[in-house]
């Protein structure tokens, strides 16, 4: 009945139950909370089937915040057992154990931090940078997240039940197939994997549609803010490369459960074609998760240098630039591997080309920095820290582009060190700035800047002496993926890296007292203008904080690029409507958060291979979505009167607050 599952495979390891049972008390008392506090309709008809894009952003921030949490104590695990594990000494863990937290921490930071972060941000943003009530399919919207948090939520059972896969976060031909890796753990990373990319590609079609077909009348594509147009060429990367994986893993299901040996050699198979195929989205995947963060950067940079963005065209063919190459360097990742001298050339050339659209957006940063009036706020901290760190993690990627000097470094921590120090500056710290610089369009109030620096100067310096020393190390021939050293030359670079690991999260620390005390002092720092900065230049900072759930009573017409600081320079910005008219919005739906839960237990079914609830929760998922083709009762209307009430108290507070302000600037002058 329940397949191979048995009791023996839940785990007995002293930490694992430990962290398991943190997880169950957590759980418990969310529960617990919900329940005293009545919050469960609440909770239902509010969130977890709401199709409000702001609120769905909210939730995937929030999922990628926790998986962060998991993905980070992989993070200094690994750490600490290299630090432990010396010469005789064996650390605190096997190397099968060790092998199944380096595949989680990579699977987890990847496809359940970067890319959840990256839709939350896109969720928040994008319908009111373009002038947009929503986004093109609002059902699509939520169902999408549900697919994601389905996948997090298997990822998260193996810790429980089983194992995870011991094959890295890529995965490894052939050692992936069932000749060669008979346990589960391999199926769950495949399942998490599959059902998450699933909903990637929904929400990845969604947005390209939205920024195409939604944008307000008068935004051509070129006088469209660079975080949107950053944000439509990582869509573009998502519909084409996504499908990609999504069949690779398919050919992988077909391995392991009909055995068909696609990746082995000796039976017919090439396990070359998973390093292509992977490699062919994997790469793409750095510039999916990338290219948004700049679009961030372009929008913190202008803001708090109170300028306009130096070179708007060129950052949107650098982009366009970065989105095509991105396509045809993916072989960079096998150059060890036997390639004809011509094809590492190729895309040893390809490889480096790519630096040049990307250096080309990091001097137009500095360039609209350059006697500009800068404020130093936290996402601007975010930005100088990028800035700083990423330039290094690119220079050391053209290195590595060329394949004799790759070949000396590429199984090494060189490597590890060079693709984090791209992917934390890069995207991460990209997302976090984001984060702090949209926050008070979301919840109405700004964070705590003391303790969002504190989390900053965590972040930058634990990454420096986390990451700088693994670099070294590499270079003294230290392998990437060891679970104990040989070399007691390797060790004080462990150390440094360790402690490094330690102060990062201090700032994580640091960030979550961030959020609590900017939550306990909310009235505080009210943004009641919706311009929380008082220096945004595009639509998103015209609305209310948080917005309505219409965004925009009227929709805007756009005139140039930076409407919003054109408005506010001529006059026009908080003018009152003179009449409203009735708005039609979509209604919430039940469809993601059931497809959501019916996939939770397919995958837990295949891991397992218990079929019957494998077949009855498919059935189910394809029952729902054909109820969802014939739901015609879709809509709802806002009365012209309740549109005209909420803007008249948004506008009514404005007015009060400008009047305030104006006697408090007398008083100080006097």
């Amino acid at each position: 009945m329940f397949g191979k599952l048995k009791f023996t495979d839940i785990p007995t390891d002293p930490l694992i139950l430990s962290v398991v049972a943190g997880m169950i008390l957590g759980g418990v008392a969310v529960v617990a909370a919900l329940t005293y506090f009545k919050k469960w309709g609440y909770l239902w008809k509010e969130w977890l089937t709401t199709v409000d894009h702001k609120k769905i952003g909210i939730m995937y921030i929030i999922f990628a915040m926790v998986m962060l949490l998991r993905g980070f104590a992989d993070g200094i695990m690994m750490r600490t057992q290299q630090a432990l594990a010396i010469g005789s000494q064996q650390g605190f863990m096997d190397a099968h154990h060790f092998d199944q937290i380096f595949s989680a921490h990579g699977t987890i930071m990847i496809i359940f931090v970067a890319m959840p972060f990256m839709f939350g941000l896109m969720n928040l943003v994008i319908p009111q940078q373009i002038g947009a009530r929503d986004v093109a399919f609002p059902v699509l919207n939520n169902i999408s997240f549900w697919f994601t948090a389905a996948g997090g939520a298997i990822m998260m059972i193996s810790l429980m039940i089983g194992e995870f896969s011991n094959t890295g976060w890529t995965g490894l031909a052939p050692l992936f197939e069932k000749e060669y890796n008979p346990g589960v753990g391999v199926d769950y990373w495949l399942w998490a994997f599959q059902i998450a990319g699933i909903g990637t590609t929904l929400a990845g079609i969604n947005f390209f549609v939205t920024i195409i077909k939604m944008r307000a009348p008068g935004m051509n594509l070129m006088k469209m803010p660079i975080f949107t147009w950053a944000s439509l060429t990582s869509n573009v990367l998502i519909i084409i490369s996504f499908p990609v994986i999504t069949a690779a893993l398919l050919l992988l299901t077909m391995d392991r459960y009909l055995g068909m040996h696609i990746f082995t050699n000796d039976l017919g198979g090439n396990m070359m074609l998973w390093n292509n195929l992977f490699w062919m989205w994997g790469h793409p995947e750095v510039y999916i998760v990338v290219l948004p963060a700049f679009g961030v950067f372009s929008e913190v940079v202008p803001t708090f240098s109170r300028k306009r963005l130096f070179g708007y065209k060129t950052m949107v063919y650098a982009v366009a630039v970065i989105m095509f190459l991105s396509f045809i360097v993916w072989l960079h990742h096998f150059f060890t591997m036997a390639n004809h001298p011509n094809v590492n050339i190729f895309f040893g050339i390809t490889t480096m080309m790519i630096a040049i659209p990307t250096g080309v957006k990091v001097y137009n940063w500095l360039f609209t920095m350059y006697r500009g009036s800068i404020t130093f706020t936290t996402p601007m901290y975010w930005t100088l820290g990028f800035l700083t760190l990423f330039v290094l993690g690119g220079m050391t990627g053209v290195l590595m582009a060329i394949p004799p000097a790759d070949f000396m470094v590429h199984n090494s921590l060189f490597l590890i060190a060079h693709f984090h120090n791209v992917l934390i500056p890069g995207a991460l710290f990209g997302y976090l700035a984001g984060f702090s610089y949209w926050f008070p369009k979301a919840f109405g109030f700004r964070l705590n800047e003391t303790w969002g620096k504190l989390s900053f100067w965590g972040w930058a310096v634990g990454f420096t002496l986390t990451f700088m020393p693994l670099y070294i190390a590499g270079f003294m021939g230290m392998p990437r993926r060891l679970a104990s050293l040989s070399n007691p030359e390797w060790a004080p670079y462990m150390y440094v890296a360790v402690v490094g690991a330690l102060i990062i999260g201090f700032g994580i620390f640091a960030m979550l007292v961030q959020l609590f005390l900017s939550v306990k002092d909310r009235k505080k720092n009210m943004d009641v203008t919706g311009d929380a900065w008082g220096d945004g230049r595009t639509l998103d900072w015209s609305t209310a904080s948080p917005a309505a759930d219409y965004n925009f009573a009227i929709i805007p017409e756009v005139k140039e690029i930076d409407d919003f600081a054109r408005m506010k320079k001529d006059g026009t910005a908080y003018q009152r409507p003179q009449k409203y008219y009735p708005i039609v919005m979509p209604k919430n739906k039940p469809y993601g958060a059931i497809i959501g839960g019916l996939s939770i237990a397919f995958g837990f079914a295949m891991v397992w291979h218990i079929w019957w609830l494998a077949i009855g929760s498919l059935i189910g998922i394809i029952a729902t979505v054909i109820y969802f083709g014939f739901d015609d009762d879709n809509e709802y209307v806002i009365p012209a009167e309740e549109v005209k009430r909420i803007e008249d108290e948004r506008f009514d507070a404005i007015e009060a607050f400008r009047a305030q302000h104006t006697i408090n600037e007398k008083e100080v002058k006097k």
